[in-house]
């Protein structure tokens, strides 16, 4: 994608100071929704400690590597980024636990899928422009986000979505795979999306791998022996720890989890380079740095997420969802009049899903409190 654009679905004159994909950025990062990102779940708890990932956080971390691989590929580092910084936007509190409660309360009524919502968010929910509703981004960015898709881009955390997966392995049955495949064994994030979109994927499945272990590190939930059983991890400690035996795991897993960025990224430009230039145009990973990535992902699943710790938090956080949504589909009036005033068209369900998801974790627990009790 070079830096024209097939514009937006109303048309507005050129920006004098921004080509249109900084000027998508400009949009996304001055929404209300992009500044509540500060205060929703990524996986801990900000109960946990200020230091952790919230989802503000990942967003950012995600898009700066989505631009430094965009700039490595030659290809629109502009749209890659606006891309990565509106791709969590319809996130609801308390990270995929706040998503699965939400898909439940709309079992009768549709789903919930944070990807679709964000895409409702920045066609729709958004409305900072008198002349028409949502941030009138660019076709591009818009097919962008159409086509984001990572490991874990599903109603059910990851802990549930493996559940599911074995649980219906053993029935016979089962989920499809996570992400689709390509010929080579490579990961495809976001199949049929344009290359920037795919970095975006990509880009978004790097972040929430590395921080969720840096987090976890810093949780104390994973110590050094536990780390060696991880390929990338082993790989990386070599890279930067020179034979010291006795450092401090604390001091040096920076540096190793730059190094794993940096592996993941250089195999990524040196499998997907040879592919840019024919059709369909891919950005994929070698089938051995997707193994590496997929191992850790699972080591991640079964010594981070399934932890009693966060299983708590989550249980907590559905079960308040839960109950707030019935709160207010018993007493509509008890949602703010905006919210109300859509019922009519869209539907009781959708509007409350709407109201919920926008809200804070903060926010969130304080009306629980006022409306069903604590």
């Amino acid at each position: 994608m070079h830096k024209a654009s097939r514009g937006r679905v109303h048309a507005e004159p050129a920006d004098p100071l921004r080509g249109p994909f900084e000027l998508d950025r400009h949009r996304i990062v001055e929404c209300t929704a992009f500044r509540r990102l500060e205060h929703k779940t990524q996986v801990f708890a900000p109960s946990y400690h200020d230091h952790f990932r919230t989802r503000l956080t990942h967003t950012l971390e995600a898009a700066q590597i989505a631009r430094c691989l965009a700039t490595l590929l030659k290809a629109n580092e502009a749209l890659a980024e606006a891309i990565t910084l509106a791709h969590d936007l319809g996130h609801p509190p308390f990270g995929h636990a706040g998503e699965a409660a939400l898909n439940e309360c709309l079992a009768a009524h549709g789903s919930f899928n944070h990807n679709a919502h964000t895409l409702r968010v920045v066609e729709y929910l958004e409305h900072p422009y008198p002349a028409f509703r949502g941030l009138n981004l660019t076709y591009e960015t818009l097919d962008g986000l159409r086509h984001h898709a990572t490991r874990y881009d599903s109603p059910l955390s990851p802990r549930e979505r493996d559940d599911a997966t074995k649980a219906g392995a053993s029935s016979g049955e089962g989920l499809p795979p996570p992400l689709p495949r390509g010929d080579s064994g490579g990961s495809v994030p976001g199949e049929g999306g344009s290359v920037e979109a795919q970095i975006s994927s990509l880009a978004d499945r790097i972040a929430y791998n590395c921080h969720d272990l840096e987090d976890a590190i810093g949780a104390g939930f994973l110590d050094l022996p536990e780390l060696t059983a991880v390929s990338l991890w082993r790989w990386a400690w070599r890279q930067s720890v020179s034979g010291d035996t006795d450092v401090r795991i604390h001091t040096v897993r920076r540096p190793v989890l730059d190094a794993i960025v940096n592996r993941i990224l250089q195999d990524a430009v040196e499998n997907s380079r040879p592919l840019l230039s024919s059709r369909p145009r891919r950005v994929v990973l070698s089938p051995q740095a997707d193994r590496e990535l997929c191992e850790l992902e699972q080591f991640l699943l079964e010594r981070v997420y399934r932890r009693p710790e966060i299983a708590r938090a989550d249980e907590q956080g559905r079960e308040m969802i839960r109950s707030l949504f019935d709160s207010y589909r018993k007493d509509p009036s008890r949602l703010p009049e905006r919210f109300r005033a859509r019922v009519g068209e869209q539907g009781l369900d959708r509007v409350i899903c709407d109201y919920i998801a926008g809200m804070t974790d903060r926010f969130c627990a304080q009306e629980h409190g006022r409306l069903v009790g604590s």
